[in-house]
């Protein structure tokens, strides 16, 4: 009995000094996609709303290119079509809860695609932020191209995104320059594009 308990309290210390260490990619399987463990998002920072409000605008020059921390991309990505619900609903809604929308992420070791999860899967190698507008990285929002919900939902996903940028100080800024600089190379469902994109950067 008493092994046993020294057994179990062993398990929980070492999980516990699991937890605290930095987020950093997983060793795929053979042939899998390399997955990026993303920290837990912080839902208690960044400017109230009504000042988040004030404070958002486009911002397209004067991007230092600097990444990102994983905490600060942790929570964009969680503000953009993060769940926050015990049910799967995310934090920007879609019509009949439909959830028709793929977030892919270009930072400057690939293309990665934003899972429910709340990680990150390597879909493209290669930085390729520079044909969609630099920054410290690029969201991509692909959607079914014939769908009468498709506009609604990805400006939902943007604006969220725009709100979370300048809660916390930084640039973005929503365009179609270089929108089909990934055509042909994203794994998307058949009658589906990428239909906008917003970048995102640390401001010099």
């Amino acid at each position: 009995m008493v092994f046993r308990l020294r057994q179990t309290l062993s398990l929980l210390l070492s999980l516990a000094a699991l937890a605290l260490l930095p987020s950093a990619p997983v060793r795929a399987a053979d042939g899998a996609a390399p997955r990026l463990e993303l920290p837990a998002p912080d839902k208690s920072g960044g400017l109230p709303l009504m000042q988040a409000l004030a404070q958002r605008r486009s911002t397209k020059r004067g991007f230092s290119g600097a990444p990102l921390p994983p905490q600060q991309l942790s929570d964009l990505l969680w503000a953009t079509w993060g769940v926050n619900r015990a049910d799967g609903r995310r934090t920007a809604p879609s019509a009949m809860n439909r959830q028709e929308v793929e977030v892919f992420v270009a930072l400057p070791d690939g293309v990665w695609r934003y899972d429910p999860a709340h990680i990150l899967v390597r879909v493209l190698e290669g930085d390729k932020r520079g044909a969609m507008g630099g920054g410290s990285l690029t969201l991509l929002y692909a959607a079914p191209a014939a769908s009468q919900w498709s506009g609604m939902h990805v400006g939902s996903l943007y604006q969220n995104a725009g709100l979370y940028c300048a809660s916390v100080g930084l640039g973005s800024y929503v365009h179609a320059s270089g929108l089909h600089a990934l055509d042909g190379q994203l794994p998307l469902p058949e009658g589906w594009r990428v239909l906008i994109v917003q970048t995102v950067g640390v401001t010099q």
